[in-house]
């Protein structure tokens, strides 16, 4: 079964709680606070997998929480950090937020990537030991881990993309061209789903992907088709396939329009996409009922490049392939989709906050507090900018002065430390 869309819900991993502990040993009084500090919680970590082409994996496991880090201990001892849990996708997943829709990021290239991160590890009671307060019974709880709902969204990897209506051959032609054996059969709708095959060319060889027969309507739902239809966003090149013998009944030219109009109709920028038309079952072609000069002079006329082969026997096939590769030369690489920005957080109404002073910090905590950090880039002059107008707009910066907080003090937001100004 071919999956290549799915909704999956992703959560990283808590951080541990800081620890609440004294030391105790014979013949040392009073041997202070030593509760050592939580681990952190696992990250949701995306990596690509060549071998796989399909969603499949995630059709009945919609869940994916990485483990939670361990408690501070006693000693000075930290807590264990809990392993990332990691995620293999086929290359050319698309990682969309479930709710927008945008791009988050292109599993394009090999690289992981980090969706979620888990939460940082409390700190151990021995951190808030001061001079007036040497035993201190407290300790602070490790943050929570991000999650969210990510919807997965496969775009093959391919140079070239074989279209064109059901029969036309194009998996007989990826079958005669590549180590790829799709399933061949005289009738329509055999292939289910979009096959790859590596064509020896060159050093490196391309990859060429046998899209499902589409019909009229596919644009709109029609068929099988119109389900892969986004794996030809990323083709460098178009073959046409068209069946010039006619074996169907069908004029080649209104073959190639009604594809070329649910091409269009699905993406405009198709339009644009340099094509090529392979004339198939030319070794079937009735040269009295052929009217070859139509077909060439509307090939012609729309700027295609024409080429007449045969995959039952092989009738310029090596000329076919080395074409490709010739055209896939003067190209650019695969598009790699960049994400897309999120729009600026929103701040519920009615929100709720504490401030309390431990030493020489103001500590502030909240929920929406807590939200807002994951979704604000700190290292981001605009983006902390950002976030320090919130927190003048939400009755932060009111609040730390009714508390006594004055300029120079310390002030903690979930680990994120800063100098009060106003």
């Amino acid at each position: 079964m071919f999956v290549d869309k799915v909704k999956i819900h992703v959560k990283a991993g808590d951080g541990g709680d800081g620890a609440i502990s004294f030391h105790r040993e014979k013949y040392v009084a009073k041997g202070g606070p030593d509760g050592g500090d939580g681990g952190r919680g696992g990250n949701i970590v995306f990596v690509t997998d060549k071998g796989a082409n399909t969603l499949l994996d995630f059709r009945y496991r919609k869940k994916f929480i990485a483990e939670n880090g361990e408690g501070g201990k006693s000693g000075k001892m930290h807590g264990k950090s809990a392993d990332d849990l990691v995620i293999r996708v086929p290359e050319g997943t698309l990682l969309r937020d479930a709710e927008t829709g945008r791009i988050i990021h292109d599993m394009t290239g090999g690289e992981p990537f980090v969706l979620c991160r888990g939460g940082r590890g409390g700190w151990g009671n021995r951190h808030f030991a001061t001079p007036t307060r040497q035993i201190p019974r407290f300790a602070k709880n490790g943050t929570k881990g991000e999650e969210r709902d990510v919807l997965l969204e496969l775009k093959m990897i391919a140079d070239v993309g074989l279209v064109g209506l059901p029969s036309v051959g194009k998996s007989s032609i990826l079958a005669a061209i590549s180590a790829a054996r799709p399933k061949i059969a005289e009738y329509h709708f055999t292939t289910l789903s979009p096959i790859l095959g590596v064509v020896a060319y060159g050093e490196d060889g391309y990859v060429v992907a046998d899209i499902p027969g589409l019909i009229e309507g596919a644009s709109d739902g029609a068929g099988l088709g119109h389900e892969f239809l986004r794996h030809i966003d990323r083709c460098r090149l178009l073959v046409h396939v068209v069946d010039v013998a006619s074996v169907e009944g069908r004029d080649p030219v209104d073959d190639i329009e009604a594809i070329n109009g649910e091409l269009f109709a699905y993406s405009p920028e198709l339009e644009n996409r340099p094509m090529l038309i392979a004339a198939n079952k030319y070794d079937a072609v009735d040269e009295a009922s052929f009217d070859r000069e139509r077909f060439e002079k509307y090939v012609s006329d729309h700027g295609w490049e024409l080429i007449y082969i045969s995959a039952a026997t092989g009738y310029n096939m090596k000329e076919f392939v080395d074409l490709i590769g010739r055209r896939l030369s003067e190209l650019p690489p695969v598009t790699v989709y960049e994400a897309e920005e999120a729009p600026e957080p929103e701040i519920p109404s009615g929100v709720e906050m504490t401030v309390r002073r431990e030493g020489d910090v103001f500590v502030v905590e909240g929920q929406w507090l807590f939200n807002l950090l994951g979704q604000v880039n700190l290292s981001d002059r605009e983006s902390l900018s950002y976030f320090g107008r919130v927190l003048t707009k939400y009755g932060v910066i009111d609040m730390l002065e009714e508390n006594g907080c004055q300029n120079g003090d310390t002030v903690s937001i979930y680990d994120f430390e800063f100098d009060f100004v106003k």
